[in-house]
């Protein structure tokens, strides 16, 4: 999709009503759908973190930034995410974490990059986070430079291929609580990207089929 074409679209992304948790649970892991039914993040006290989905034009064509995390110990080692991470004391607020660990790892400074508005948060259980994404748009073409201490690598997506239902699929997983357990995700490129990228992608993409 031509990024000129895109942009024309951003007030009604802007005032469109959020699909939410509908839109989460189409790739939420069968087991997360229901034990979020029965919990409360607030009761966890859970740990806040925010991302950031940021669209920009690459050949005048619109795409998507997602990371591939390095390799850690730890429950989200080695998964495709979002630019993000937890707040600092620096940071006035979630749009300003999402932001600032967006220049921290891929090198996008926050004055390229106009937020749009928030999207649903999204609760991680086997981590204890409660994840705030944020769509922002780069009207320039990029150039990332990645964190090598927790990026392993940049994935650029065309917008014509996320809206493609084609991505869709399932796939057997050993996760941090099942064993061969079958979950949704979205095919990009040659990774498979399931769990809270998923379920944030898909709030996002049935917002973009809304008003495309």
């Amino acid at each position: 999709m031509q990024f000129d074409y895109f942009l024309q679209f951003t007030p009604k992304i802007i005032n469109v009503g959020l699909p939410a948790t509908e839109a989460h649970a189409k790739m939420a892991p069968s087991n997360r759908i229901e034990l979020l039914k029965k919990i409360n993040p607030e009761n966890f006290n859970a740990k806040k973190a925010a991302v950031m989905m940021l669209f920009y034009p690459k050949n005048s064509q619109t795409h998507l930034v997602l990371i591939l995390r390095n390799s850690y110990k730890g429950v989200h080692s080695s998964q495709i995410a979002f630019p993000g991470g937890k707040p600092e004391i620096v940071d006035v607020d979630l749009k300003d974490t999402a932001l600032r660990e967006t220049h921290e790892e891929i090198g996008v400074l926050p004055d390229k990059i106009e937020v749009i508005r928030s999207f649903t948060e999204v609760y991680i259980p086997p981590s204890n986070y409660l994840v705030h994404p944020f769509l922002g748009i780069s009207k320039e073409e990029l150039q990332f430079v990645r964190q090598e201490e927790e990026v392993a690598g940049i994935i650029e997506f065309p917008l014509v291929d996320f809206l493609d239902d084609r991505i869709i699929q399932n796939k057997r997983l050993d996760t941090s609580y099942a064993t061969n357990f079958e979950v949704p995700g979205f095919l990009v490129n040659e990774h498979f990207v399931w769990g809270a990228t998923a379920m944030i992608l898909s709030e996002l993409k049935e917002t973009l089929k809304m008003v495309l």
